[in-house]
């Protein structure tokens, strides 16, 4: 059967001389992996090799018991990655901007199941490519890589409670004495819950209100982003039983 829909590649790697294999994420079929071949030929039926963050329609047929799908047609078109391409002067920028793609695309794929839609978080990914590359500054791309942290693991069912007391349920404000998070019970504690849980982190004023309310995110200053970041990549290793790859980047 041939399935077509409007997909982002999130990961590409060789298979053979002239072959890939490549995942999608599509806005109505989820996450998928195929194989591509004959991508690499100079007259490819894809308009080249495949590049992480394309984006176009894809043809693709699937039989469960062949475990890759096959892909037959992709209109890609290229991806902000060809627009970091920036003045001398803006290359630090650039390749951050560009961690920040490589880092959400990396915890999609790991935090995502084959063939599970989230159109919402299609158009989240989408739009988060589109305003990284126009990211005026490093705290701009750290606040937006935040959001889109924040807005897959509410789409995967793993939001955390982060506007009270996951423990014993008390609103947060800004008068808390003290605030910490903790993976274990996934969200915020507070200063009288705190002793129950050996993983906790403390969080600073600034950033445990930026976290209650993320609508302080992006008026935070980058410190105060880079203290929630680190405790976003704590809550990841914990959720994944392993650093993501990309954390290194973004714990220096």
């Amino acid at each position: 059967m041939l399935i077509k829909d409007l997909a982002i590649c999130i990961r590409a790697v060789d298979y053979s001389e002239t072959s890939q294999v490549a995942s999608f994420f599509t806005r109505a079929t989820g996450k998928i992996s195929a194989i591509a071949k004959g991508s690499k030929r100079p007259k490819s039926a894809f308009d080249g090799p495949i590049e992480i963050f394309s984006k176009g329609q894809i043809v693709f047929s699937h039989a469960p018991e062949r475990g890759l799908a096959v892909l037959t047609e992709f209109q890609q078109q290229p991806g902000p990655a060809a627009k970091y391409e920036m003045p001398p002067a803006k290359y630090e920028l650039g390749l951050y901007a560009l961690n920040c793609s490589y880092f959400a695309a990396e915890l999609l794929n790991s935090l995502t199941d084959e063939y599970d839609p989230h159109p919402e978080l299609f158009n989240n990914f989408s739009q988060f490519l589109q305003d990284t590359t126009e990211a005026p500054d490093r705290p701009t791309a750290l606040a937006l890589l935040i959001l889109f942290q924040l807005s897959l693991l509410k789409q995967v069912g793993l939001k955390p409670i982060l506007d009270a007391c996951t423990n014993c349920k008390r609103r947060y404000d800004s008068h808390w004495r003290e605030a910490h998070f903790t993976s274990t019970a996934n969200g915020l504690l507070c200063i009288d819950c705190e002793a129950g849980f050996p993983d906790r982190i403390r969080l600073n004023a600034q950033a445990a209100n930026a976290m209650a309310d993320l609508k302080l995110i992006g008026k935070a200053n980058e410190k105060t982003l880079n203290e929630i970041e680190k405790i976003l990549i704590y809550h990841f290793t914990e959720l994944l039983g392993h650093p993501p790859r990309m954390a290194k980047y973004f714990t220096e």
